[in-house]
């Protein structure tokens, strides 16, 4: 090979050379590199469904690639949990977002294929919505304590949306809490539940916010109580569970919590990288005021705090599942 043909080689090679390193160094350092799949463990249309949608179309913005929603219902969420859980190849551009089903699945399901804290890294936690403990209009009860009252002369029914959801176990825990007669009558989802709430068929429920605050507003149901930790604005002048504070009450603080988790095999600079666009989403206008109808509050923890709140949410739905002898 001659000398001019030798350099022209050895040039191009060392071009070559250092653009593969470029190309592998972004390759590297540069998240995500494929489209993001944000599974949903229910099916459409219900709360989780509607959020991850409109959390998707704004994280896609700003990370500037696609977002797909997978609904995966089934079990509770642990049918979705649990392919997340399997991680797989995609398991770096695969998230999900969790509820209390998280939880509570793993509070009533003794037979997990997966570890419900241990298999996961916990992004951010997006949303807390409060149940809210309503009765029919023409209910005789006019607050809580007569209510309670009631409840131990006389057994109660109350209305939820299916075995192991928060309203389901928020009414266990408010049973377990007051020692009161209450028989859990359950519905195939909210929609269900909600006409026979309307209508008498059942004493009480411990409804999620969204869907029962336009009836409250009408008068068509009687907002007791709410289930969050301070009064909701949306509510301003109905007392939380925990400021009426006897029959135990003081100890009953829950809300619906919503929030996206990953495969503990979650690259780090893909948790850094989601961490900061879903900062960026939680603070645009358009989130705010999805929230704001639902009656939500945006989320306060990520990252070890989320995965702490989680633990702390397992324990307590443990010992309710135990007392109320709830197990699948």
């Amino acid at each position: 090979m001659n000398k001019l043909l030798s350099s022209a080689y050895v040039a191009a090679y060392t071009s070559a050379l250092a653009l593969g390193l470029t190309v592998s160094s972004a390759s590297a350092n540069e998240w995500p590199t494929d489209d993001i799949r944000l599974v949903v463990p229910y099916g459409p249309g219900g709360t989780t469904d509607v959020l991850s949608r409109r959390v998707a179309d704004l994280l896609q913005q700003e990370l500037d690639t696609n977002v797909i929603v997978e609904n995966r219902p089934g079990a509770g969420s642990t049918v979705g949990t649990g392919r997340l859980a399997r991680g797989g190849r995609d398991a770096e551009h695969t998230i999900l977002m969790a509820s209390p089903g998280h939880t509570i699945g793993a509070a009533i399901y003794p037979d997990l294929t997966y570890d419900p804290i241990e298999d996961f890294v916990f992004l951010q936690n997006m949303v807390d919505i409060p149940n809210v403990m309503v009765v029919p209009a023409d209910s005789p009860y006019e607050d809580v304590l007569e209510f309670v009252e009631a409840a131990k002369e006389e057994n109660m029914t109350f209305s939820h949306s299916g075995v192991g959801s928060s309203i389901h176990m928020s009414g266990e825990l408010f049973k377990t809490l007051t020692e009161t007669n209450m028989t859990a009558v359950p519905f195939a989802g909210s929609g269900a539940a909600l006409p026979a709430l309307l209508g008498g068929d059942v004493d009480v429920a411990f409804e999620n916010m969204p869907t029962v605050l336009s009836h409250i507003r009408s008068g068509d149901l009687r907002a007791l109580a709410v289930t969050s930790a301070e009064r909701s604005e949306y509510l301003p002048d109905v007392p939380t569970l925990a400021e009426i504070g006897e029959h135990n009450l003081d100890q009953f603080i829950t809300t619906a919590w919503f929030g996206l988790i990953a495969h503990s095999s979650f690259p780090e600079e893909a948790q850094s990288t989601m961490q900061e666009a879903l900062a960026n989403v939680m603070e645009r206008e358009e989130f705010l005021d999805f929230a704001d109808q639902l009656g939500a509050e945006p989320g306060q923890v990520s990252g070890e705090a989320f995965k702490q709140f989680i633990v702390e949410d397992l324990e307590r739905w443990e010992g309710v599942a135990q007392q109320a002898g709830i197990s699948q």
